[in-house]
């Protein structure tokens, strides 16, 4: 007799929490020049987060890391030594699906968003977290390449990807579109994968990753980037792609409510290169929600409309104006683990 194929389920973001990850910087990081810079908004993220829930910070020791910390609520502190590339949790994190009842843990390749940077000690952390049994939960590999930053999911079985990420040559090129959707309707037990085909923000090394451009907020909300400057290079992509989230339908047929988010004063680096400010990258966490803000005027109306979305959860903004100085952002450093497997 066959066995019976598991029931799977790939929770929403917004479902309760057990924890948060997070990656520390350090000087073997790309934040080394900006160290000093960054550490505050980290410090600031943990202690937020710690205020709600488990906050699981992985660094390079943690001695000097708890001193920095220490106004983190200690009870929800869990520090853990181990070696890193860099710091984006998002997508070097395990990521967590509900199997017949039970967590699991799938531990999928990370290799630097295409092979665009180092990712051989950031590649081991959910097996190191696994190991250390600091997860409450099965570890598997799935032997795929992928990272959390490109899926979104409604919890009911849909998930929410953009072609330019998901099948992007460096990753996956043995899988076509129809195949990379069947593997992931299987592993994420899906009944659906909606794709966006446009969609791209300037100074972003990801492909082009969802939750940088459109987030679930519930099963029939999207909140997404709008660009309403037509002088602005990303006005085609993003009304192109608003047009395909227009066109989305849900389970019963009935449209998404989409919600705009405001489009920030283009930011730059040093250089002159301009960096990847985007609204749609926050965290959800038990009872909270934590925006990214950029020290730029949209900032204010970002948070309103937010916390018309979620009007049951406390909205929180976090200066994330360095963060971008790396190409990434609130969202992007952070993994949320369900209630009970941290």
């Amino acid at each position: 007799m066959a066995n019976p194929v598991p029931f799977r389920r790939l929770p929403a973001e917004w479902e309760p929490q057990s924890g948060v990850q997070l990656t520390f910087p350090h000087a073997g990081t790309d934040w080394e020049p900006l160290l000093d810079a960054v550490l505050p908004c980290f410090i600031r993220i943990v202690e937020v987060i710690s205020r709600f829930e488990k906050v699981l910070v992985v660094c390079a020791g943690i001695p000097a890391t708890r001193t920095l910390l220490q106004q983190a609520v200690a009870d929800n502190l869990i520090l853990v030594e181990a070696p890193s590339n860099d710091t984006w949790a998002r997508d070097h994190g395990g990521i967590t699906i509900e199997e017949n009842g039970k967590w699991v843990v799938w531990d999928f390749v990370f290799n630097g968003w295409g092979l665009k940077f180092p990712a051989n000690y950031d590649n081991l952390i959910t097996r190191r977290l696994a190991d250390a049994q600091y997860l409450n939960a099965e570890h598997r590999y799935p032997g795929l390449i992928l990272e959390g930053g490109g899926l979104e999911s409604d919890g009911q079985g849909t998930l929410l990807t953009t072609a330019e990420c998901l099948l992007s040559p460096n990753r996956n090129p043995h899988l076509s579109q129809e195949q990379t959707a069947a593997r992931l309707r299987e592993l994420f037990g899906l009944d659906r994968v909606l794709w966006l085909h446009h969609g791209y923000l300037a100074g972003d090394d990801t492909d082009s990753h969802i939750d940088t451009l459109a987030r679930f907020c519930t099963p029939d909300t999207i909140a997404y980037v709008r660009c309403t400057d037509p002088s602005d290079e990303h006005y085609p992509a993003l009304r192109a792609m608003e047009q395909e989230l227009q066109a989305f339908r849900q389970v019963n047929g009935a449209p998404y409510q989409l919600v705009p988010l405001p489009w920030p004063d283009a930011c730059y680096a040093a250089d002159g290169r301009r960096l990847p400010a985007t609204y749609a990258n926050f965290l959800i966490i038990n009872g909270a929600v934590l925006v990214p803000t950029y020290r730029v005027p949209q900032d204010a109306q970002a948070l309103e409309v937010l916390a018309a979305v979620f009007p049951d959860r406390e909205i929180i903004g976090i200066d994330c104006r360095v963060l971008i100085e790396q190409h990434g952002s609130l969202h992007c450093l952070t993994m949320q683990y369900p209630a009970g497997v941290v």
